[in-house]
């Protein structure tokens, strides 16, 4: 299980990324796009992925990663369980997320590491 603070940590670990609230949730930006909600109560994030990049990590095991459900899952959003993912997992969805909406130069700059 990956807490809550430590999946926070991850998320705000990407350059230029800022948390803000988000109805009921909190969510992750980068230059004021959203690439990460994490939902508290239910131990639970929201990651939006490439449609490649979603297919890739729901193979692994669809009761820890799953697209969400309806049309915001067909447009790669992913919901991920806190509580039974591997934190590499989490890391790895969070990179591809991240580099999803953040700017090329930010996200080329990951991609370095």
């Amino acid at each position: 299980m990956i807490s809550i603070d430590a999946s926070r940590q991850a998320a705000l670990s990407f350059p230029g990324t800022s948390e803000q609230p988000h109805l009921e949730k909190t969510s992750f930006m980068v230059n004021r796009k959203i690439f990460a909600t994490f939902n508290i109560g239910d131990k639970e994030a929201v990651l939006k992925l490439s449609a490649i990049d979603q297919s890739v990590f729901c193979s692994t095991d669809r009761t820890v990663i799953c697209p969400v459900k309806g049309a915001w899952g067909k447009q790669g959003w992913t919901t991920i369980n806190l509580e039974s993912i591997k934190k590499t997992i989490l890391m790895d969805s969070l990179a591809c997320a991240y580099c999803a909406v953040a700017p090329k130069k930010l996200s080329d700059n990951l991609k370095k590491r």
